[in-house]
């Protein structure tokens, strides 16, 4: 009878912790079920599964591409017209931009096709197929075998079936991990490399708000811009050439101008990056405590000698503009998700859950012994790991990611390794690669900002870990100089050849031994005193890896009847909701929509963030929007809604209930920074680019008419 009655409350508590709302989850496409259906078509959906997604007829689906191997693209034309975030494209309008033709500060647009810009690099990726492959992927693992015994076999069956699959068709073959490990499906992808840039606004309508308004609502930004997919005459894919051709797709969105109110369905596909939903209690202690604040403290400095260089300097200001978004998009991400992790108590409701699986893991004996011992491993396993995890994550930000010239050191390291070794015929078949890399590297390079970038983070390496866990030459010169790299800094600029682009392609030219170039030296032992760390971590990383395994699957046996979706893993999933405002706090209520009178309101005449440009004010004065305004003739800018996306989604079509593209996503709100590890219905939020926005510019600011003509557009 007592057994009973705690099986009814545990029942019951995991209801409570375990039943998602509607909203949540991050579905990869081929796990759709019955249940998301009905979700979906009790929030508005008209759509069947068939048509949202088809792997034998076109679907919507086949309008959605992972864009240059970090965002999302959505088709929007029968002539291959693609759409996604301008911080995506972001790198490619840099790399298109001089002082004398500035695209970031003016924008860009092309009239016709012969005007569009060619990207060498950059690729869209279509999805053709996916397929559970995890018995072939797990032959021959057993319970009783040591985690790296279990990985070894698994990397061993993962590499015979992609080669396998690989020599059956040319596409891109991907086999993924889902639930930790305890699936895995692979992946079919059509990759198209010739995509050539076709508009973009400038970054006063792209980026409006700059670093102050990220991950902030209300939000104001025009955050799009316009890519062309070509093939080669017959359609297949091809590199960029003169007598490509525009895509022919499957499937194109239509553009709705219908405009969104509040409750309206509201579903993005997309690609998100990574998410950590069944994080144990303690991981999410050392991202609060360890890895989370080191991130902060070292982008913080880095950030401060960026700025000052760029606007110093219009030149500077373009070569490091992608650069310090990188930077700073993770910076604030990690100010953000450290506050909001301690504010929504994510610890807490973690270590709510671990006694209830402990209590139901402990009601019987078989589970018991497969489980029981997760939570007291992790415990162990990361008291283990907090040892070293500022430590390890001070050697990337602020060693072998900080300097650029360490940077380009520790990248070659194995060409360097190779002549010494007097390897010359590994050298010469990796030679294509290494200078591709100097190329890329000087082209946007300033070395007065990396220099002072360079001071600041060696001396705040030197001085926030202690020596025994410093690289060696690192602790050996900070003593030498009593924590002041400056002097070590200038010699190394002096002397160094990963400062001088000429010197650098000389080398490539007649290489010779670097190992007594200072930044050579100080990245080997940078690079060194990495790997013996993550050595020492190694025990405790493999004891996580199985516990998470273990976690999960155990999860899954507590609550069967729960519709369990994988964390994000950079795959397409598809993600529902609804158009919603929301309250963060007392007294404050944010409504679901911000126009064209908010970009007034905040505008800082020639500020690097907030400045307005002309036109768009001359368009604002006159009211004139066309049909793009609103039933009150407002000009709606960025919409909310309750759909669950993380990094990755940028540029993510979101479609309404009958698969017309409303707006695209780029956005997450702060008071939801916590969302990478537990979705918060009540405050998560989707910031959204609204459609008609997007083809207000493209109209009235662009007068780019050949485009708006290209369109399907549902009114």
């Amino acid at each position: 009878m007592q057994k009973k009655k705690l099986l009814l409350i545990v029942g019951v508590l995991c209801m409570s912790i375990f039943t998602a709302k509607a909203d949540e989850g991050m579905w990869p496409v081929s796990m759709i079920n019955q249940q998301n259906i009905k979700e979906m078509q009790e929030l508005g959906c008209r759509l069947t599964a068939e048509q949202i997604v088809s792997f034998n007829l076109s679907s919507v689906k086949d309008a959605i591409v992972q864009f240059g191997g970090g965002c999302t693209g959505e088709i929007v034309s029968p002539e291959g017209l693609l759409f996604t975030n301008h911080h995506c494209g972001y790198s490619q309008v840099q790399a298109h931009s001089a002082p004398e033709h500035d695209y970031l500060k003016d924008g860009f647009w092309a009239y016709s096709k012969k005007e569009e810009l060619p990207n060498p690099g950059l690729t869209v990726w279509f999805l053709l197929n996916v397929e559970d492959v995890t018995d072939a992927i797990l032959e021959g693992v057993t319970a009783n075998m040591t985690e790296e015994e279990r990985d070894k076999i698994v990397a061993e069956n993962k590499k015979a079936l992609t080669e396998k699959a690989s020599e059956e068709n040319e596409n891109r073959i991907s086999i993924e991990e889902f639930y930790r490990g305890n699936q895995y499906l692979k992946f079919e992808y059509v990759v198209y490399k010739d995509i050539r840039l076709v508009g973009v606004p400038p970054s006063s309508i792209g980026k409006f708000g700059g670093d102050t308004d990220n991950w902030m609502w209300p939000r104001q930004t025009g955050d799009f811009c316009i890519f062309r997919v070509y093939t080669a005459p017959d359609g297949s894919p091809a590199e960029y050439a003169e007598e490509n051709i525009p895509l022919k797709p499957k499937h194109y969105l239509p553009v709705s101008i219908k405009g969104v109110q509040e409750d309206d369905f509201a579903m993005i596909l997309g690609y998100p990056g990574s998410t950590d939903r069944y994080a144990p209690s303690k991981r999410i202690e050392s991202v609060i405590h360890e890895t989370a604040p080191v991130t902060v403290e070292c982008r913080e400095v880095k950030l401060a000698q960026y700025r000052k260089h760029m606007l110093a300097d219009r030149d500077v200001f373009i070569k490091y503009a992608n650069k310090h978004a990188g930077v700073s998009n993770y910076w604030k991400n990690s100010i953000g998700q450290i506050k909001q992790l301690q504010n929504n108590k994510v610890v807490e409701k973690r270590q709510a859950l671990e006694k209830q699986f402990s209590t139901w893991a402990a009601l019987n004996n078989p589970n018991m012994l497969k489980y029981g011992n997760v939570l007291s491993d992790y415990d162990k396993a990361y008291a283990e790991l907090s040892k070293y995890n500022r430590a390890l994550r001070y050697h990337i930000e602020a060693g072998l990611r900080g300097s650029e010239a360490i940077s380009l050191a520790q990248a070659l390291i194995n060409a360097n390794t190779f002549i010494v070794e007097k390897k010359k015929e590994e050298f010469e078949k990796d030679l294509p690669r290494y200078q591709k890399r100097i190329n890329d590297f000087f082209k946007d390079y300033d070395a007065a900002t990396d220099r002072d970038v360079t001071i600041a983070l060696l001396n705040l390496f030197y001085q926030n870990i202690p020596a025994d866990l410093q690289p060696e030459l690192l602790q050996k010169t900070g003593k030498s100089n009593g924590g002041d790299f400056t002097k070590y800094v200038d010699n190394a600029f002096k002397k160094s050849i990963f400062v001088s682009e000429a010197k650098m392609k000389a080398w490539l030219e007649k290489p010779y031994s670097l190992n007594n170039d200072p930044f050579m030296q100080m990245a080997q032992s940078m690079w060194n005193s990495y790997q013996a760390l993550l050595k020492k971590m190694e025990p405790a990383l493999m004891d996580i890896e199985r516990c998470d395994r273990l976690f999960i699957a155990g999860l899954q046996e507590m609550q069967p009847e729960k519709n369990f979706y994988p964390d994000a893993n950079f795959t397409m999933r598809l993600t529902y909701g609804s158009v919603k405002p929301y309250a963060p706090r007392d007294a404050v209520d944010y409504h679901y929509v911000t126009t064209l009178k908010g970009v007034m309101e905040k505008e800082i005449p020639d500020h690097h963030e907030f400045d307005v440009a002309p036109k768009l004010k001359q368009l604002y004065e006159k009211q004139d929007f066309g049909q793009y305004a609103d039933e009150n003739g407002k000009m709606i800018v960025n919409f909310l809604t309750t759909n669950d996306i993380t990094g990755g989604n940028s540029g993510s079509p979101v479609l309404d209930a009958d698969g017309n593209l409303i707006g695209l996503a780029f956005d997450g709100n702060w008071e939801a920074m916590s969302g990478d590890i537990a979705f918060e219905p009540a405050l998560q939020r989707t910031i959204c680019v609204d459609a008609r926005y997007v083809l207000f510019i493209i109209d009235k600011f662009a007068n780019a008419q050949n485009l708006i003509q290209e369109l399907t557009i549902v009114k």
